[in-house]
């Protein structure tokens, strides 16, 4: 492999030099990817080169790699759940340096646009457009193989072992933390407990029903007994999450295929319906039950699940009319460069377990056998480490 990227000055010119890197790449939807040498131009101003250690295979890389997702760009290089160390920086970086240990943002934090500074939402919306073209801010991709460029993936790419991002996509986390365990917090650790305690705010006390026991939903139900809250029912087809699920914090268990008419039998083991309730999986007939569900007045429900492309919800209007509330969550609420952080900080001070969700580890190589034990119900988090 090349020496990293790095920035130089020849006859008083700034010039990139560009490195080799291994990286998985898919070509195609509905085929595995494959593994490759992949060339990579070093950091421009307000970029930095990112060594990844360790990786999540989430089901967001599966939604697109499937072909179901209306914005799949190919070729790509997939991976959105890392964490690494900062190798270089590009021009007017301030706010990293080398060897910092970083996690990237498939949301970012730029702290200046008018969603940042607006304080009621997460989505920042400084890199939006290029982000979703599968390019970098300037509207060009540092990947290549040959003359073929290759897309950026929800801005952060960490199917491969280096990888370039913008500044405001990286949060900065404490050199103590493992890389295996700390790269599922860049999506499904946060999405979860996000959703409860940033977009939900659920209270002690509360009802709280979640839809599928995945490696969302069972960091949802860990945020809900962070919580403090007092009923916490777990809904799922598959009884081996059962266990899981109660080491995590859940009270109840349903097996929607035990019973005869799931929403009622929910209302009824809530005690009028539930305070809240968290669509995990992405079904739209699991999100109408998750919003009916809820408590007549004031119950809320929150989607988190990505459903398919020209999927739509549905509900009688008599529901919301009635005080239910239907809301969404992306990354949990979470503002990337100041909540990610303090997450990093729980999981360190064991305030929240991530160790039992990591089922798996693959080298790179192996990493089409990640969506295998994905599709098998095997895997809660298979994590994909670089040597």
């Amino acid at each position: 492999m090349a020496e990293p990227a790095s920035w130089a000055e020849e006859r008083g010119a700034i010039y990139l030099r560009r490195m080799r890197t291994k990286a998985a790449v898919a070509y195609e939807a509905g085929k595995p990817l494959v593994i490759e040498d992949v060339e990579l131009d070093g950091p421009r101003p307000g970029e930095v080169l990112v060594e990844i250690r360790a990786t999540g295979v989430c089901h967001t890389d599966e939604f697109t790699r499937s072909g179901a997702d209306p914005e799949g760009l190919f070729p790509a290089i997939f991976g959105h759940e890392g964490a690494g160390v900062v190798v270089d920086v590009g021009p007017g970086v301030t706010t990293l340096k080398k060897g910092d240990h970083v996690i990237p943002l498939y949301t970012p934090e730029c702290r200046a646009c008018k969603s940042c500074l607006s304080r009621k939402t997460n989505l920042c919306t400084a890199i939006r457009a290029t982000q979703g073209k599968g390019v970098m801010p300037d509207g060009t991709s540092r990947f290549s193989i040959g003359k073929t460029k290759l897309h950026h993936y929800m801005g952060c790419s960490t199917f491969a072992h280096h990888t370039v991002l913008p500044e405001i996509a990286l949060a900065k986390v404490r050199d103590d933390a493992p890389f295996d365990k700390i790269c599922y917090i860049g999506c499904g650790v946060t999405t979860g407990i996000g959703a409860v305690i940033y977009t939900a705010k659920v209270e002690p006390g509360a009802h709280v029903v979640v839809f599928g026991l995945g490696g969302i939903g069972l960091n949802v139900i860990q945020g809900a007994r962070i919580a403090g809250a007092d009923r916490i029912v777990g809904v799922d087809v598959n009884p081996a999450r059962e266990a899981l699920g109660r080491r995590f914090g859940m009270t109840h268990f349903v097996n929607p295929k035990d019973v005869d008419d799931l929403v009622p039998h929910l209302v009824e083991l809530t005690g009028g319906g539930a305070d809240y309730s968290f669509e995990c999986v992405g079904n739209v007939k699991l999100m109408r039950q998750a919003l009916e569900c809820c408590h007549r007045g004031w119950g809320v429900s929150v989607v988190i699940g990505v459903a398919g492309s020209g999927q739509e919800i549905a509900t009688r209007p008599f529901q919301l009319v009635t005080g239910r509330v239907w809301k969404g969550s992306a990354f949990g609420g979470a503002r990337g460069r100041t909540d990610v952080p303090k997450i990093v900080d729980w999981y360190m001070e064991k305030k929240i377990e991530i160790d039992a969700l990591i089922t798996h580890k693959l080298p790179l190589e192996r990493i089409n056998e990640a969506f295998d034990l994905m599709h098998q119900g095997k895997s809660i988090r298979t994590v994909v480490e670089f040597a």
